[in-house]
C-alpha cells in the first residue's frame, strides 16, 4: 500500500462515525440535555423561547428580521393561516463586503454600526403611515427573559463586533429604528433561528417538533413538554454547537486551537458550513507537508491561509463525478495553485471532501436521535426534523446522509422525516410576532 493511501485509510478512520459511535454520542446528547434542563453543568445552554407550537390560526402582516452569520435579511410577510403565507417584498444585505467596503462584523465595528446597517435594510419596506409589527430572529446564543427580550450571551461564528456582548437586542434595533426614523416599526418578538426554522414548518406540519440550522452555523431547538420554568410546552433553543463530547481528530483540536474562540462551539467547528472547509484545508496542508499533495511553493502559502476554503467549496468538490474530475482540477488550479494536479491528486481532494461532509451529517443526526429519545423514548410519535441552511440544501448527499443515519439507527418504520424548511427563520420570525400579540391580547 503506497504512502498516501496508507495515510487516506488512517484519515478514514479517525473520520467515520460508526453506528455504535451514534448511540454512544446520542445517549451523552441526552443526558447533557436533561442536565441543562435541571441546571446541572452542562455543554447545552438549553435556552427558553417562551414560544410554542404555532396554532396554525395565525394571520396578519408583520416584518420579520433575519440576522444571521452571512447577511441580514428583511422580509414583509403576510400570514394567512393553515401553513400558508405570502412573502409581499424582501431586503438585504451581506454583513460584509468581500471588496473590503465595509465589514460590521469585526472587532472595529460597534453596536451603533450594525444595527444602523440593520435598520437600513428594513427603510425601504416601510411606509410612513402603518404600523409594523417586528419579529427578530437572531441566530447567536441569547438570555432570554421574555418574548421579546434577549441578552447576547457571546458572539459565535468568529463575529466580533464590539458593544453588544451583555446588551439586550431588543434595546439596540428600537435605538437605531429611531436613528433611522422609523418610530412606526415596532419590534415584538427575538427568537433563534432555529426557533424560527421549527415554527415555519410547524405552521404547516404540525408533526415538527425538532427545528435545526445546518448552514454557515449549526444548532438545533426542540418542543420540550414539559419546560422547567412554566412546567408546560415550550419550544426549547439547545445551542447545540456547544456540545462537547465527541470524538476529536488531531485536525479538529488544530483548528479549535487557532480559532477566535478556543475550547467552544465543538459540534460546531466539526459540522458546520464555517468550519468544515477549513477542516479540509488542515488535512490538505498535512497531505502537502509530507510530499502526498503536488503543487508549488504559492500552494504552500494558499494551503496555510485560514479559512480559504468555504462550505461552497466542498460541495463544489463532491459535485465532480467525472472521470477525469475536470471541475476538481480547475478549482485545485485557480483556488490552491496547483496547476500540474494528477487524477490521484484530484480524487484525494474529493476523499477528504467527503469524509468531512458524511462525518458532519453523521454527527448532525446523532444529536437528533439524542434529542428524539428525550422527547418519545420509543420514538413510537411521528416526528418531523424541520432543517435550514445551505449545507442541508446545497451539499451533495447531505440531506440523505442525515436520513440514512437516522433510519439506520431508529429503523424505517419509524415515522421521522427529515425536511428542509427554506426561509424557515423569516417565516418563523413572523409567526412569532403574530403569536406575541395573540398573547399580549
Amino acid at each position: 500500500m503506497s504512502k498516501l493511501l496508507t495515510q487516506l485509510h488512517e484519515l478514514a478512520t479517525q473520520l467515520t462515525i460508526s453506528p455504535e459511535q451514534i448511540g454512544a454520542i446520542a445517549a451523552k446528547f441526552q443526558q447533557a440535555m436533561q442536565n441543562g434542563l435541571l441546571g446541572a453543568p452542562s455543554s447545552l445552554k438549553m435556552l427558553p423561547s417562551y414560544l410554542t407550537k404555532p396554532s396554525r390560526k395565525e394571520i396578519g402582516t408583520f416584518l420579520a428580521l433575519d440576522f444571521g452569520g452571512t447577511n441580514v435579511r428583511v422580509l414583509l410577510t403576510e400570514l394567512l393561516g393553515e401553513g400558508k403565507y405570502l412573502v409581499h417584498a424582501r431586503a438585504g444585505k451581506p454583513l460584509k463586503q468581500k471588496e473590503g467596503q465595509y465589514n460590521h462584523i469585526s472587532k472595529q465595528s460597534t453596536a451603533e454600526h450594525l444595527f444602523d446597517f440593520i435598520a437600513k435594510q428594513i427603510a425601504p419596506l416601510v411606509k410612513p403611515d402603518q404600523i409594523y409589527p417586528l419579529g427578530h430572529t437572531f441566530s447567536f446564543p441569547t438570555d432570554q427573559r421574555g418574548l421579546n427580550t434577549g441578552t447576547l450571551i457571546h458572539w459565535t461564528k468568529e463575529i466580533e463586533t464590539t458593544g453588544v456582548e451583555g446588551k439586550d437586542i431588543t434595546t439596540l434595533l428600537r435605538s437605531a429604528l429611531d436613528r433611522q426614523n422609523l418610530p412606526n416599526v415596532i419590534p415584538k418578538a427575538i427568537i433563534n433561528d432555529t426557533v424560527g426554522t421549527l415554527l415555519a414548518s410547524a405552521y404547516e406540519d404540525p408533526f415538527t417538533d425538532i427545528g435545526s440550522i445546518c448552514g454557515t452555523g449549526h444548532n438545533t431547538a426542540y418542543i420540550e413538554l414539559c419546560a422547567p420554568d412554566t412546567k408546560r410546552p415550550m419550544i426549547i433553543n439547545l445551542e447545540s454547537g456547544n456540545f462537547d463530547q465527541l470524538p476529536v481528530t488531531a485536525y479538529d483540536a488544530l483548528l479549535d486551537q487557532q480559532s477566535e474562540k478556543p475550547g467552544e462551539q465543538q459540534l460546531e467547528k466539526m459540522v458546520s458550513g464555517h468550519y468544515i472547509g477549513e477542516l479540509v484545508r488542515i488535512i490538505a496542508c498535512s497531505l502537502f507537508d509530507h510530499g502526498l499533495l503536488a503543487g508549488s511553493t504559492s500552494t504552500r502559502k494558499i494551503l496555510t491561509t485560514p479559512y480559504i476554503l468555504h462550505g461552497a467549496h466542498i460541495s463544489l468538490l463532491l459535485e465532480d463525478n467525472s472521470e477525469k474530475k475536470e471541475q476538481i482540477a480547475h478549482f485545485l488550479e485557480s483556488k490552491l495553485s496547483i496547476a500540474d494536479s494528477t487524477l490521484e491528486d484530484r480524487q484525494t481532494l474529493k476523499k477528504i471532501a467527503s469524509l468531512v461532509s458524511i462525518r458532519s451529517a453523521r454527527l448532525v443526526a446523532a444529536t437528533y436521535i439524542g434529542i428524539l429519545h428525550h422527547i418519545d423514548p420509543d420514538c413510537s410519535q411521528n416526528h418531523t426534523i424541520a432543517i435550514d441552511g445551505s449545507l442541508y440544501e446545497k451539499a451533495p448527499n447531505y440531506a440523505e446522509t442525515i436520513q440514512m443515519t437516522l433510519d439506520e439507527e431508529l429503523g424505517t418504520k419509524k415515522k421521522i422525516t427529515s425536511t428542509l424548511t427554506k426561509d424557515g427563520s423569516g417565516i418563523g420570525a413572523a409567526i412569532a410576532t403574530a403569536i406575541a400579540i395573540h398573547t399580549k391580547s
